[in-house]
């Protein structure tokens, strides 16, 4: 397919590119179409995106394949080599291609708006089990295939591009020269029973620190939870905002700055400042820019997808139960949690099903998702003898401090992959790779031990 447009922004030149896959890749193998062709049947685009320097433009340089955090997030929109960090360093090495995955961006965009032209609940969540990591992975197979000639590449995971650079691994090593992560490899087996297992007393441990390190916020972000707790209050959009969803605001306690955005969220909560909380009779006022904070932290109108296929993302093959909520049962089995507890306890990387209550861009998929917990028939994320017999190299950066994926169970998948490299760090956290410095640390050890020979010279 033609190349939809190209320009320059400041430091890189962009391409922008678009080419069909089928939305059902079952019964079928990127290799197989790509030779005869594509089947009939639905099929939707995958939009991509290629960058360089200007200098580059035209040489034939190594390929670098981003695999996008998320679930259900976009490849990054840049607005120089600087606006996100790892960009500057790997454009020079390689032509970094940025996928749209499958449902997100440019990529036939899955929203509330395409999910009713599904049908009925059933027929949606068939259609929504084809936006996980085995279609993902086969979409960009195809892609390596068809659009680039079949040249090997790199991947770079962030966050969910772990899960697949595990999938790619699984099912399609050969195209692979090397593979970088940042932050997240799945434990394996999957579950996510065991993963919030792990994640909630982090979570707690993570809500503690912010509390330390801003003891007003403790006092603040409890009379605000008390002042939701009386009713009455609705965000910007309409939606009601409730104590238990102002714990989701923890969603990016994974991430630093999260403790000074916090801060700064709360710091502004009320119209008369700290007098308002001691004021008697009257329920204190929130003020809209801290109501439009709120809506602004929580807001699924750009992804959502994220909360959709979240606990999703651990259903590998035919599971021996359904998932069941699965973040909801660790959160009700810890009364730290309760939005009647105090200090409140924020909650990061969790979906919970009152979200799919409380979010009008939510509520449509509410039907659907009750179906998809019940389930237990999903395509298989990964093959054990094959990631056992790993021949690619990988180079993962493991957070020690991650609050959505444990380190420890990290290290304990890598230790049974061979050819695998953990840089075990507690200076960054989840968005790590945004600055200058990891992709960095991760390219010069992996090209020092020899594990780029391969990528650099295809």
């Amino acid at each position: 397919m033609p190349k939809l447009a190209s320009y320059y922004l400041p430091g890189l030149y962009i391409e922008d590119h678009a080419v069909d896959v089928p939305l059902d890749w079952r019964g079928h193998e990127p290799a197989q179409l790509a030779a005869d062709g594509l089947p009939d049947g639905k099929r939707i685009q995958l939009f991509y995106r290629t960058v360089c320097t200007p200098e580059n433009v035209g040489r034939d340089l190594p390929l670098l394949v981003f695999l996008q955090g998320g679930p259900g997030g976009a490849g990054p929109r840049l607005l120089s080599p600087t606006s996100d960090g790892w960009i500057e360093e790997a454009t020079k090495h390689f032509r970094v291609v940025l996928p749209d995955q499958r449902g997100t961006g440019r990529s036939s965009h899955v929203s509330r708006h395409a999910l009713e032209a599904r049908g009925d609940a059933r027929s949606q969540a068939e259609f929504l089990k084809r936006f996980l990591a085995p279609s993902i992975v086969r979409d960009f197979e195809y892609l390596r295939l068809t659009e680039f000639a079949g040249r090997s590449w790199t991947t770079l995971g962030q966050s969910y591009g772990g899960w697949l650079t595990l999938t790619y691994l699984s099912f399609y090593p050969a195209g692979i020269a090397a593979s970088l992560t940042c932050g997240a490899i799945p434990h394996l087996p999957a579950s996510a029973d065991e993963v919030y297992a792990h994640t909630f007393p982090r979570m707690a441990a993570k809500t503690r620190a912010y509390y330390e390190r801003y003891p007003e916020d403790a006092e603040r972000v409890a009379a605000v939870a008390d002042r939701l707790a009386a009713g009455d209050v609705r965000l910007p959009d309409g939606s009601p905002l409730t104590p238990r969803r102002l714990q989701q605001l923890g969603q990016g306690l994974g991430m630093k700055p999260a403790p000074e955005r916090l801060h700064n969220l709360f710091d502004t909560a009320f119209e008369a400042g700290a007098g308002t909380l001691a004021a008697a009779g009257a329920k204190p006022q929130l003020t809209d820019g801290f109501l439009m904070g709120v809506l602004q932290s929580l807001t699924t109108a750009g992804n959502p997808l994220y909360w959709v296929l979240q606990e999703l993302i651990y259903a590998d093959g035919t599971l021996e139960q359904p998932i069941r909520w699965s973040a909801a049962r660790e959160y009700a089995s810890r009364p730290e949690f309760s939005a009647d507890a105090r200090p409140l306890m924020l909650v990061a990387e969790a979906c919970l099903p009152w979200m799919f209550e409380d979010d009008p861009l939510l509520v449509p998929f509410k039907p659907t998702m009750d179906l998809l917990m019940e389930n237990t028939k999903f395509d298989p994320l990964y093959d054990p003898a094959q990631l056992a017999a790993n021949e690619v190299p990988l180079q993962a950066a493991v957070y020690f401090d991650d609050a959505y994926v444990d380190s420890g169970l990290q290290l304990d998948t890598l230790s049974r992959m061979p050819h695998t490299h953990a840089w075990v760090t507690n200076e960054f956290e989840q968005n790590g790779l945004h600055g200058s410095a990891v992709f960095k640390r991760l390219f010069e050890e992996a090209k020092n031990r020899g594990d780029l020979e391969r990528a650099l010279r295809s």
